[in-house]
């Protein structure tokens, strides 16, 4: 029995933890049948924006403008229709800047959406469309340790200032080291649960908890209980500070 007033989120300058029980959704220009829960943004000092999209009945559609945002859509439940493309369970996709976005969804559809402004830099060619699946991405062991599992999802060439990956633990694995480096994260646990070390804290998360973390902010987790733990998260590469 959980103490009443009680929650798992916290909020702080150079990291967050967002429970899914304090979650509140939005409603945006363009949307339709559909409702958002912005999960991580500026307005919390992130240079990211994450976003939870339900669709609540069939047919709803989901609208971005067309300006110098780039997108990734992971598509965590249901079925996503993006012009002639079709989306299923586990597939998805990344949108250039100045692309037209208007996504249509079957009802119980859930998305986890990472919008981020585009770095242009005249020395590289502007990115491409990219689309996949999770099925048909070969895990690659984690600095030679074959329990702990990475999914790079988008090219890594300097075309891309964005990177999606999805990290899977066997219980009882762990990051080999606490990390610190210039790249921030969005995360959002897909499935199992563990700890995951921010800073000087520990938090105990599980699925359907997303995680921000600004950058420099020391990290490492550990999965725990009966199965895999496993996240999908961003982070900004290939340009200079």
């Amino acid at each position: 029995m959980e103490l009443f007033g009680a929650t798992r989120t916290y909020v702080g300058a150079r990291h967050a933890l967002i429970a899914r029980d304090g979650h509140v959704a939005s409603v945006f220009p363009g949307w339709k049948g559909a409702i958002a829960y912005v999960l991580i943004s500026p307005a919390m000092g992130a240079g990211i924006t994450q976003l939870m999209a339900v669709f609540e009945e069939d047919g709803a559609q989901i609208v971005f403008p067309m300006d110098g945002y780039e997108h990734v859509i992971y598509v965590e439940s249901g079925k996503l229709n993006w012009g002639e493309r079709v989306f299923d369970n586990g597939d998805f996709f990344f949108v250039p800047p100045a692309t037209k976005l208007v996504l249509k969804g079957e009802k119980g559809t859930r998305l986890t959406i990472f919008r981020k402004q585009y770095e242009a830099s005249a020395r590289v060619k502007k990115p491409e469309i990219v689309t996949g699946s999770k099925k048909d991405v070969v895990g690659e062991p984690f600095l030679g340790n074959e329990k702990t599992r990475l999914q790079v999802l988008l090219p890594t060439d300097d075309r891309y200032d964005l990177a999606v990956n999805i990290f899977t633990y066997e219980s009882g694995a762990t990051l080999p080291f606490v990390e610190t480096h210039v790249m921030e994260h969005g995360l959002k646990m897909l499935a199992g649960q563990g700890v995951y070390r921010l800073e000087d804290k520990y938090y105990p998360v599980k699925a359907g908890d997303v995680i921000w973390m600004a950058a420099y902010c020391s990290q490492w987790f550990v999965a725990m209980g009966d199965e895999p733990a496993s996240y999908i998260y961003s982070k900004n590469i290939n340009r200079l500070p």
